[in-house]
């Protein structure tokens, strides 16, 4: 999933307000499991509880300002992407068992298949990692990429370090040296709650596009950052108020490309093909 242009271009201040409004109104209707649109009514009695004024969003006739309404278009969009195109993309560990069974059949990959982290019976592949280094190994035309960074993506200039992302990240093409894309992967098909450990990788993430972001406006050297995410049951059932922090992440700039589940098997080919095209003009 791509940024929506009508909200790509937004204020800090904008986005301020939405994760105000957000935070104070709530993320989500709980009882519907469904992402909440916020009332006029229910911003200004959460602005009043704040001692915040609504002048810069309500006119005195009442009529939205130019800021209000694109707030109000913004958490509808929210709404719709999230309930009617995000949730059905999810997929549980069944789903992403068996798509991972038929695309190792495919392509008879040599990439690496790594084993998830966990114990016992929950001990599988990593399904979603899986789909996402078979489908690079597929579309990467015989290029290097880097499955699995174990150092820190660096940008040089001059052969000169310039910067050194603070994290690791899970999988970097062509190297973490000069990156053209980087990418990080949330798949959580077997845990019963929603952890701290997930609400980190969120927030690892926005990190992560941060850094991008300042060394894009100094340099002018654009890295593209992948986020992936899956498990329905995780994303949808427990952390909603998170899918909708993704989606806010990515209108912000802070992640050029969200695939939600089967979004990887659907988008991810025509996004290494484009980063392949990239990559031999930039060797030419």
């Amino acid at each position: 999933m791509e940024p929506n242009p009508d909200f790509r271009n937004q204020s800090k201040a904008f986005w301020a307000n939405v994760r105000l409004i957000s935070e104070q109104v709530g993320y989500t209707q709980r009882k519907e499991k469904k992402i909440k649109v916020p009332t006029k009514k229910e911003v200004e009695k959460a602005y009043k509880a704040l001692s915040l004024n609504t002048t810069h969003l309500w006119q005195a006739d009442g009529s939205e300002t130019k800021i209000g309404h694109a707030l109000m278009q913004y958490f509808s969009y929210r709404a719709q992407v999230l309930n009617g195109y995000v949730e059905p993309k999810l997929m549980d560990a069944t789903r992403a068992k068996r798509e991972f069974e038929l695309l190792q059949k495919k392509l008879k990959p040599n990439c690496p298949l790594p084993m998830n982290k966990q114990k016992g019976e929950k001990r599988q592949h990593a399904y979603l990692t899986c789909i996402v280094n078979m489908i690079v190994e597929a579309n990467c035309n015989g290029f290097t990429c880097d499955y699995d960074p174990r150092s820190l993506a660096t940008v040089t200039l001059d052969g000169l370090p310039y910067r050194t992302l603070a994290r690791r990240v899970d999988g970097a093409f062509p190297s973490t040296v000069n990156p053209l894309a980087l990418w990080e992967i949330k798949e959580y098909y077997h845990t019963t709650t929603f952890g701290s450990r997930v609400a980190d990788g969120v927030y690892e993430s926005l990190l992560d596009g941060m850094e991008l972001e300042e060394i894009s406006t100094d340099e002018n050297i654009k890295i593209i950052h992948l986020l992936m995410i899956d498990a329905h049951y995780t994303w949808w059932q427990c952390g909603r108020s998170y899918l909708c922090r993704i989606i806010d992440m990515l209108h912000m700039g802070y992640v050029d490309e969200v695939l939600f589940g089967y979004e990887v098997i659907e988008k991810l080919p025509g996004i290494i093909k484009a980063l392949v095209k990239s990559h031999k003009e930039n060797i030419k």
